[in-house]
Protein backbone atom coordinates (compact mmCIF):
# COMPACT_ATOMS: atom_id res chain seq x y z
CA UNK A 1 0.00 0.00 0.00
CA UNK A 2 1.27 3.20 -0.55
CA UNK A 3 1.01 6.29 1.39
CA UNK A 4 -0.23 8.78 -1.43
CA UNK A 5 -3.55 8.00 -3.64
CA UNK A 6 -3.32 10.82 -5.40
CA UNK A 7 -7.52 11.48 -5.03
CA UNK A 8 -6.68 15.11 -3.07
CA UNK A 9 -4.65 16.36 -5.75
CA UNK A 10 -7.90 18.18 -7.34
CA UNK A 11 -8.52 19.77 -3.59
CA UNK A 12 -10.49 17.51 -2.14
CA UNK A 13 -10.42 15.25 0.85
CA UNK A 14 -12.82 12.65 1.51
CA UNK A 15 -14.94 12.42 4.73
CA UNK A 16 -15.22 9.33 7.00
CA UNK A 17 -18.51 7.33 5.56
CA UNK A 18 -18.03 8.53 2.18
CA UNK A 19 -18.32 12.41 0.59
CA UNK A 20 -15.78 14.86 -0.57
CA UNK A 21 -15.00 18.30 -0.08
CA UNK A 22 -12.81 21.01 -0.59
CA UNK A 23 -9.72 20.44 1.54
CA UNK A 24 -10.25 24.27 2.71
CA UNK A 25 -13.85 23.24 4.15
CA UNK A 26 -15.14 23.95 7.36
CA UNK A 27 -14.64 19.91 8.21
CA UNK A 28 -11.11 19.97 7.16
CA UNK A 29 -10.56 23.34 8.78
CA UNK A 30 -11.89 21.41 12.18
CA UNK A 31 -10.50 18.36 12.36
CA UNK A 32 -6.99 19.79 10.95
CA UNK A 33 -6.96 22.07 13.87
CA UNK A 34 -7.56 18.96 15.77
CA UNK A 35 -4.40 17.01 14.27
CA UNK A 36 -2.29 20.26 15.14
CA UNK A 37 -3.55 20.19 18.73
CA UNK A 38 -2.86 16.65 18.71
CA UNK A 39 0.71 17.30 17.09
CA UNK A 40 1.39 20.48 19.95
CA UNK A 41 0.31 17.90 22.74
CA UNK A 42 2.49 15.38 21.58
CA UNK A 43 5.48 17.93 21.51
CA UNK A 44 5.24 18.58 25.11
CA UNK A 45 4.76 14.49 25.62
CA UNK A 46 7.85 14.31 23.89
CA UNK A 47 9.73 16.84 26.75
CA UNK A 48 8.21 15.05 29.35
CA UNK A 49 9.56 11.85 28.44
CA UNK A 50 12.71 13.43 27.25
CA UNK A 51 13.90 12.36 30.83
CA UNK A 52 16.54 10.30 31.28
CA UNK A 53 15.17 7.60 33.65
CA UNK A 54 13.28 6.83 30.56
CA UNK A 55 9.48 6.45 32.37
CA UNK A 56 6.72 8.82 31.05
CA UNK A 57 5.17 9.43 34.65
CA UNK A 58 2.16 10.75 35.01
CA UNK A 59 2.27 14.36 32.91
CA UNK A 60 3.09 12.27 29.66
CA UNK A 61 0.07 9.35 30.66
CA UNK A 62 -2.26 12.03 30.86
CA UNK A 63 -0.85 13.86 27.26
CA UNK A 64 -1.31 10.24 26.08
CA UNK A 65 -4.43 9.51 26.35
CA UNK A 66 -5.42 12.89 25.41
CA UNK A 67 -4.03 12.25 22.17
CA UNK A 68 -5.83 9.12 21.73
CA UNK A 69 -8.95 10.65 22.48
CA UNK A 70 -8.43 13.35 19.85
CA UNK A 71 -8.53 10.70 17.37
CA UNK A 72 -11.57 10.20 18.25
CA UNK A 73 -12.59 13.69 18.17
CA UNK A 74 -11.23 13.64 14.72
CA UNK A 75 -13.04 10.83 12.91
CA UNK A 76 -16.38 13.14 14.43
CA UNK A 77 -15.71 15.87 12.60
CA UNK A 78 -14.19 14.50 9.98
CA UNK A 79 -18.10 12.67 9.27
CA UNK A 80 -21.07 14.78 7.84
CA UNK A 81 -23.86 15.80 9.81
CA UNK A 82 -26.30 12.83 7.47
CA UNK A 83 -23.77 10.08 8.68
CA UNK A 84 -23.11 11.27 12.57
CA UNK A 85 -25.52 8.13 13.66
CA UNK A 86 -23.07 6.11 12.09
CA UNK A 87 -20.62 6.74 14.88
CA UNK A 88 -19.76 4.61 17.16
CA UNK A 89 -18.93 6.13 21.02
CA UNK A 90 -15.67 6.09 22.62
CA UNK A 91 -14.17 5.33 18.90
CA UNK A 92 -15.31 8.20 16.56
CA UNK A 93 -17.80 9.54 18.57
CA UNK A 94 -16.93 11.53 21.46
CA UNK A 95 -18.72 10.41 24.77
CA UNK A 96 -20.23 12.57 27.86
CA UNK A 97 -17.68 10.52 29.91
CA UNK A 98 -14.69 11.43 27.99
CA UNK A 99 -15.53 15.15 29.12
CA UNK A 100 -16.37 14.28 32.70
CA UNK A 101 -13.09 12.78 32.58
CA UNK A 102 -11.06 15.60 31.52
CA UNK A 103 -13.26 17.42 34.10
CA UNK A 104 -11.94 15.09 37.21
CA UNK A 105 -8.65 15.49 35.91
CA UNK A 106 -9.03 19.48 35.96
CA UNK A 107 -10.29 19.30 39.34
CA UNK A 108 -7.81 16.64 40.58
CA UNK A 109 -4.57 18.31 39.12
CA UNK A 110 -6.01 21.61 40.30
CA UNK A 111 -6.49 20.50 44.07
CA UNK A 112 -2.39 20.40 44.21
CA UNK A 113 -1.94 23.86 43.83
CA UNK A 114 -3.23 27.21 44.12
CA UNK A 115 -4.20 28.52 41.07
CA UNK A 116 -2.64 32.00 39.65
CA UNK A 117 -4.94 35.17 40.50
CA UNK A 118 -3.57 37.37 37.50
CA UNK A 119 -3.13 36.83 34.15
CA UNK A 120 -0.19 34.31 33.65
CA UNK A 121 2.26 34.91 31.03
CA UNK A 122 3.54 31.50 29.15
CA UNK A 123 7.56 30.29 29.81
CA UNK A 124 7.97 30.06 33.08
CA UNK A 125 9.25 26.45 32.49
CA UNK A 126 9.81 24.38 29.11
CA UNK A 127 6.77 22.09 29.37
CA UNK A 128 4.33 24.35 30.93
CA UNK A 129 5.09 27.01 28.09
CA UNK A 130 4.62 23.71 25.39
CA UNK A 131 1.27 23.17 26.77
CA UNK A 132 0.05 26.29 26.84
CA UNK A 133 1.00 26.88 22.86
CA UNK A 134 -1.21 23.31 22.66
CA UNK A 135 -3.76 25.10 24.97
CA UNK A 136 -3.96 27.89 21.87
CA UNK A 137 -3.97 25.47 19.22
CA UNK A 138 -7.08 24.01 21.11
CA UNK A 139 -8.74 26.91 21.40
CA UNK A 140 -8.37 27.69 17.56
CA UNK A 141 -9.79 23.94 16.91
CA UNK A 142 -12.46 24.35 18.89
CA UNK A 143 -13.68 27.79 16.95
CA UNK A 144 -13.41 26.09 13.96
CA UNK A 145 -15.21 22.96 15.02
CA UNK A 146 -18.26 25.06 15.96
CA UNK A 147 -18.65 25.53 12.19
CA UNK A 148 -19.06 21.00 11.98
CA UNK A 149 -20.50 19.88 15.19
CA UNK A 150 -23.00 18.62 15.40
CA UNK A 151 -25.48 19.77 17.89
CA UNK A 152 -25.81 18.53 20.84
CA UNK A 153 -22.93 16.78 20.55
CA UNK A 154 -19.92 16.58 22.57
CA UNK A 155 -17.22 17.25 20.62
CA UNK A 156 -17.29 21.41 21.63
CA UNK A 157 -17.62 20.72 25.68
CA UNK A 158 -14.51 18.09 24.91
CA UNK A 159 -12.54 20.86 23.24
CA UNK A 160 -13.68 23.36 25.66
CA UNK A 161 -12.49 21.23 28.77
CA UNK A 162 -9.17 20.22 27.09
CA UNK A 163 -7.92 23.80 26.60
CA UNK A 164 -8.87 24.16 30.50
CA UNK A 165 -6.93 21.19 31.38
CA UNK A 166 -3.84 22.16 29.52
CA UNK A 167 -4.40 25.67 31.17
CA UNK A 168 -4.13 23.75 34.45
CA UNK A 169 -0.93 21.29 33.46
CA UNK A 170 0.87 24.45 32.44
CA UNK A 171 0.09 25.87 35.95
CA UNK A 172 0.94 22.57 37.61
CA UNK A 173 4.02 22.47 35.70
CA UNK A 174 5.23 25.67 36.64
CA UNK A 175 6.04 24.71 40.08
CA UNK A 176 3.29 25.85 41.66
CA UNK A 177 2.59 22.28 42.95
CA UNK A 178 1.58 21.82 47.11
CA UNK A 179 4.06 18.78 46.44
CA UNK A 180 0.55 16.79 46.46
CA UNK A 181 1.02 15.79 42.82
CA UNK A 182 4.74 14.59 41.21
CA UNK A 183 5.27 14.23 37.90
Amino acid sequence: MKIYTRKGDDGTTGLLYGGRVPKDGPAPTAYGAVDEAQSAIGVARAEVNADPAGSPGELGQILLGIERDLWVLMAELATDAANHAKLTAGQSLVTPDMVAALEALIDEVSAGFEPPTEFVVPGETRVAALLDVARTVVRRAERDAVAVAVPGAYALPYLNRLSDLLWTLARWQEGSSLATRQV
